[in-house]
């Protein structure tokens, strides 16, 4: 039923419907017929074709078409479709105005339906026309030979550009008119020119000379300046906090500067909420703004439960209870535990902020660990004292010397309790563009340790170790994931080594295929693995997404631990493995088999956590 059809009906009931003689209960019966009538009216259909428009220039149109976005209306009715035809002109010409396109040239069609079920459909052919350019701009800075001028104190300014971002002949365009406006006065606050007033800022359109012409003039205004910083606190001692600060009394006002010092502050975690409030009514005649922060106390203590999952391991849990401020100089404390079936960990870390707080610290670090794997058993107590820095190029430099209890077994004949005193260095570094799934991004840790026989220690040696992991995406949907683990120690005889400073292969994270530390030299004598001196690691993965958060893998790992006292040949695995991207981190799933070894089943490894 139309429209039409659907407004007489209603006429014609009405007055049955207010008839006093009626009785009650047919009137109610009557009235609902009405409404069951008016609901089963079908809505219209409705299309709209735009013609002639591409790219942005379309997407915005239909953005701003208002027949086009009511189109699907179930209560859209001929008057209204008619109205919003009669606007869409306008419309596709307003839409197309931010692009610089004035002389848009539209052929509008409304066609009704042919049959009862047919559409109505909407046509618009548009010619976009050619954009408008500009034909003069008055802008200039005092003191230059040219027309127009930014005055004030502020005037000559280096910060603020000599010429107008927008020049003529250029095609004008509103987005890029009002970007050009909002950086001059971005410069004017971020050097100082608070009382900064634009007193001239006019785009005047020419359709006859299909021309724009452009009007620009600032008043800076006098310079303001940055004063004494105070701290409306009193968890941290002031003069800890002034190291935070990155700039000095009388430096240019500058809102980067204090947004940075916010930043610092908070990322310290010392405070949960901090203001910085400037003070520019007190800065009097010299314009210096006092800096005021007020900063809200975070709670001292943080608490973290973790569980996880691989295969080398099983199940992980993991405890950690951090205490974010321990005096006023800004010392923290961290307490962690993990336990599995072959590890059990628990350590500490004193931290005290040095020189850049946020970044370089002294910390003082107590291990105690007790591990159970196919290689190696027995435990460990330590304690290290460290400096830690953060280089100019971005490497984490830690330069420490740890105090080394251990009493190991091997083998049978291979056990003991070694004492050390081992001076270390390391460097690590890592980019990601993602810390939880990193499409581009790498880490490296290169450490070098040592000990001298008779400084407490029972023998001498010397160790380098290398690792690396590097990740790249390519076309979209696929990731190359390579990873290196190479080290190298000297030393007389692997004998002389504790189990942790030997080297071990086979696992989750190093050769799949393989369980955990299984790998290395064998002693033929009694034929077992004793670990190595040396090690070399290496892996390649693609990985490509199959589906949503889901994506599939193919690997190779290859590689052992050596020694040059015992005969061991490079091992290679591979396998495929799926992978399911979630919140903490991808889920991986590999099935892998050891190609070196006969008889060797497929092994299932199963790790969750980040890339990198």
């Amino acid at each position: 039923m139309s429209g039409d059809g659907e407004l007489v009906t209603e006429l014609r009931l009405r007055p049955w419907l207010r008839c006093p003689a009626m009785h009650p209960i047919l009137r109610l019966l009557l009235a609902l017929l009405v409404l069951t009538l008016a609901q089963g009216v079908p809505a219209l259909e409705l299309k709209v074709k735009v013609r002639g428009l591409k790219g942005k220039y379309e997407e915005n149109v239909l953005a701003l078409l208002g027949i086009y976005q009511e189109r699907k209306d179930k209560e859209l009715s001929i008057p209204r479709l008619e109205a919003l035809h009669r606007r869409a002109t306008d419309q596709i010409r307003k839409a197309l105005a931010p692009f610089g396109l004035y002389r848009v040239r539209v052929d509008a069609t409304l066609t009704k339906p042919t049959s009862e079920d047919g559409a109505w459909v909407a046509k618009y052919k548009v010619v976009p026309g050619k954009p408008i350019k500009v034909r003069f701009v008055k802008y200039c800075i005092k003191g230059l030979d040219n027309k127009d001028c930014v005055t004030g104190e502020g005037a000559d300014d280096s910060a603020f550009p000599k010429k107008f971002p927008m020049k003529k002949g250029d095609v004008f365009l509103h987005s890029e008119y009002e970007k050009a406006k909002k950086e001059i006065l971005y410069l004017a606050t971020r050097h100082g020119h608070l009382d900064h007033k634009l007193t001239r800022s006019r785009v005047s359109i020419d359709l006859d000379a299909y021309k724009a012409d452009i009007e620009f003039r600032l008043d800076t205004g006098h310079p303001y300046s940055l004063g004494e910083v105070s701290f409306t606190q009193d968890l941290i001692g002031d003069r800890y906090l002034r190291r935070f600060i990155g700039f000095k009394p009388g430096d240019p006002y500058d809102p980067e500067a204090l947004l940075t010092l916010q930043g610092r502050l908070i990322g310290m975690e010392y405070y949960k909420k901090v203001e910085i409030v400037p003070h520019k009514e007190a800065a009097g005649a010299e314009r210096t703004v006092p800096i005021e922060v007020i900063a809200t106390p975070n709670k001292a203590n943080k608490y973290r439960l973790g569980l996880g999952y691989a295969t080398d391991v099983g199940p992980r849990v993991t405890l950690e209870w951090r205490r974010r401020y321990l005096t006023r100089q800004g010392h923290r404390f961290k307490l962690e535990t993990s336990i599995s079936r072959p590890f059990q960990v628990l350590k500490s870390d004193y931290q005290i902020p040095i020189r850049n707080p946020l970044l370089d610290y002294l910390t003082i670090r107590s291990d105690l660990r007790v591990f159970d794997s196919a290689g190696r058993k027995g435990n460990i107590q330590s304690l290290k004292v460290a400096h830690s820095v953060l280089t100019p190029s971005g490497w984490r430099r830690t330069l420490g010397i740890d105090y080394h209890r251990e009493q190991f077994e091997i083998t049978a004949d291979d056990r003991e309790l070694v004492n050390e005193l081992v001076p270390s260095i390391t460097w690590s570094k890592r980019i990601t563009d993602d810390p939880v799934y990193t499409r581009n991004g790498y880490k490296i840790k290169l450490a070098l340790l040592g000990t001298l026989k008779g400084l407490i220690s029972p023998a001498s040696y010397l160790s380098g170790s290398a690792r690396f992991k590097w990740i790249k995406s390519f076309r979209d949907d696929y990731r190359l994931i390579a990873r290196s683990d190479l080290g190298m120690t000297w030393a007389s005889s692997v004998f002389d080594l504790p189990a942790s400073r030997r080297y071990f292969a086979g696992g989750d994270n190093s050769i799949r295929g393989w369980g955990l530390d299984v790998l290395g030299p064998n002693d033929l004598a009694i034929n077992q693995n004793v670990g190595g001196r040396y090690l070399a690691v290496g892996s390649l993965e693609l990985e490509r997404r199959i589906k949503g958060n889901w994506s599939g893998a193919v690997f190779t790992d290859f590689g052992n631990a050596f020694d040059p006292d015992f005969t061991r040949e490079a091992e290679v695995g591979a396998g495929l493995g799926v992978r399911w991207r979630s919140p903490i981190g991808q889920i991986r799933l590999d099935v892998a088999f050891a190609l070196t070894k006969e008889g060797n089943p497929p092994r299932l490894h199963i790790v969750i956590g980040p890339d990198l």
